[in-house]
Formats: C-alpha cells, sequence, structure tokens
C-alpha cells in the first residue's frame, strides 16, 4: 500500500473551459496586436522622419508636423472634410431613421422591402461609386436625363463643379449605408413595449406625439450610437472621392484621408503622411469624446 501511486489529478471542467476560453481570446488578441495595434504605433514614430520608402529615413523631429501648420492644401482638405462630415451624418441618421418608421408597422411585404433596402449595403463600395459616376454623367448621366426631359433644365456638372460634388458624393455614401444604420433603428424601435403605445392611445396621444415623447427617447441610444460612428466614418472618408472625383475639382472633395493617401502613396512622404495621420487621429479622439459627452445626456438606458 505504501507502495502504491496516487492517481494524478487532470484539469477541471471549469480549468477547461477556462483554457479554451483564453485561447480563443488570444488569437484574435495577437492578430489585433499584429494589424493594428502595431502599425498605430510604428506609424506615429515614423512621423518623426523624413521618408520615401526608397533611402533610410533621416530623423527631423517635429520638422513634418511644422510643415504640416503651414499647408495650405491640408487646411483646405481638412475644412473639407469638416464640410463633408456636417453633411453627411445629418442626411444618413435622418434618412435612415425615416427608413425604419416607415417599416415599424404590420404590412405586407415589409421582409421585402429591408432586403430591398439593405441590399446597397452588401454592395461593394467601388461598384457603387462607379454607378454614380454614370449616374451623374454631365453627358449621358441618366439624372441629368430625368432634369431635362421633366423640367426641362440644362446639365449639371455634378462632380465636374465645385458647387455640387460634395453634396453629390455625400447623396451617394447615404444612399449606401442607409440600410445599415435602418436595421439598428428598426430593432431599437421594435424592442418598445407595446404597452406604452396602448397607454399612450388610452390618453389620446397624436402620432407626433408619440414619436417625439416615446419613440425618440427610447431609440435614443441607437441614434447615439449610429451618430457616433458616422462621424468616425466620415472623417476617414477615401474611396468614394478616390473614384469618383480623385479630389476635384480642383480641390473642392480633396479630404484629409485622400490628402495622407496622395503624399504617402504619390509622392512617398510617408513620414509627412504619418504626422497627418496622427493629427487625424487627435482629431477625431477629440471629437468623438466630445459627442460622447453631449449626448450621453440626452440617453437614456433601461435597466
Amino acid at each position: 500500500m505504501k507502495n502504491a501511486k496516487l492517481p494524478k489529478k487532470g484539469l477541471t471542467l471549469k480549468q477547461k473551459e477556462a483554457c479554451t476560453g483564453y485561447l480563443f481570446i488570444f488569437l484574435p488578441l495577437v492578430s489585433l496586436i499584429i494589424m493594428m495595434y502595431y502599425p498605430i504605433i510604428r506609424s506615429f514614430f515614423v512621423s518623426f522622419f523624413e521618408w520615401n520608402l526608397l533611402q533610410e529615413p533621416t530623423f527631423v523631429g517635429f520638422g513634418n508636423y511644422k510643415t504640416l501648420i503651414h499647408d495650405e492644401v491640408f487646411k483646405t482638405a481638412l475644412c473639407n472634410t469638416v464640410k463633408w462630415v456636417l453633411i453627411y451624418v445629418p442626411m444618413s441618421v435622418i434618412s435612415s431613421f425615416l427608413l425604419a418608421l416607415l417599416l415599424d408597422r404590420k404590412m405586407k411585404g415589409a421582409g421585402f422591402f429591408r432586403t430591398l433596402y439593405y441590399l446597397p449595403v452588401v454592395c461593394p463600395i467601388v461598384v457603387v461609386s462607379l454607378l454614380f459616376v454614370w449616374i451623374y454623367n454631365t453627358d449621358y448621366g441618366i439624372l441629368n436625363f430625368i432634369l431635362k426631359e421633366l423640367f426641362h433644365m440644362d446639365p449639371i456638372g455634378w462632380l465636374t463643379d465645385s458647387k455640387y460634388s460634395l453634396f453629390a458624393i455625400a447623396i451617394m455614401s447615404v444612399w449606401k449605408w442607409a440600410g445599415y444604420n435602418m436595421l439598428i433603428f428598426l430593432s431599437a424601435l421594435q424592442g418598445i413595449d407595446e404597452s406604452l403605445y396602448e397607454a399612450a392611445a388610452i390618453d389620446g396621444i397624436s402620432p407626433l406625439q408619440k414619436l417625439i415623447y416615446i419613440k425618440i427617447p427610447l431609440v435614443m441610444p441607437s441614434i447615439y450610437f449610429v451618430m457616433l460612428t458616422a462621424v468616425i466614418d466620415a472623417f476617414q472618408m477615401f474611396t468614394e472621392i478616390f473614384i469618383m472625383t480623385k479630389g476635384g475639382p480642383g480641390y473642392s472633395t480633396y479630404t484629409v484621408s485622400y490628402y495622407l493617401w496622395s503624399n504617402a502613396f504619390e509622392y512617398q512622404k510617408m513620414g509627412y503622411a504619418c504626422a497627418m495621420a496622427a493629427v487625424m487621429f487627435v482629431i477625431i479622439l477629440a471629437v468623438t469624446l466630445l459627442q460622447d459627452r453631449v449626448m450621453n445626456k440626452k440617453v437614456q438606458y433601461d435597466e
């Protein structure tokens, strides 16, 4: 009996579950560090160098940031980016919310219309941009054709006239992403307790009052989320500009993201482009924190 070996203790069920959980967490975390956090840190480090990707980097300290302060093209691009945010975000949020209100009712074919409105979301942004380039074309675009036939208007340079170009691209982006935000709003609207509507009906509340005093306050967390993500995405807008206008006409649609790309891959000024990215990171972070502080006061979370 003295020489009998004690049975080896294996891992308990909880320990095995914990190991499995840590394994599933570890793999995405490593991927996130390699694909996102390291490039961000590396980009900030490169911003202190002058580097054309072919020769050895030259340390210039804050030289790139000093140049950025006096760069008139960057100021124009930043101004255009702010204009884009102010145009695109309200249009996107309002149109998506209105679509959700229209579909938040019992009617035949509701599933069909939800699918129809969501289809542009799954289409590649390059395809959608090229489609709207054709729609906006001055010579043979369908939009100018309709305006000419119905209203006898002269062709409008939607993408070639600085008065319309930014607004025209905003319309395309709203059409592209309206279905995604619509689903977020729709799920929030359908999560409202029906007893609230029944109590409001007893009190004789009008549809407008029901919208203002019941739906909007209870959907505010979703509005907050959509606005927050829309602002962040709008500051980083690039593909639409690259495909549709290349920053033109002139510098009317030149955004910071497009100017950053131009410096990095057309002019090989990688250090300068990284400095621009660092500045944009600070701007987006500041705007996001300000937006969070302002909107959080209006958000009501269910306990």
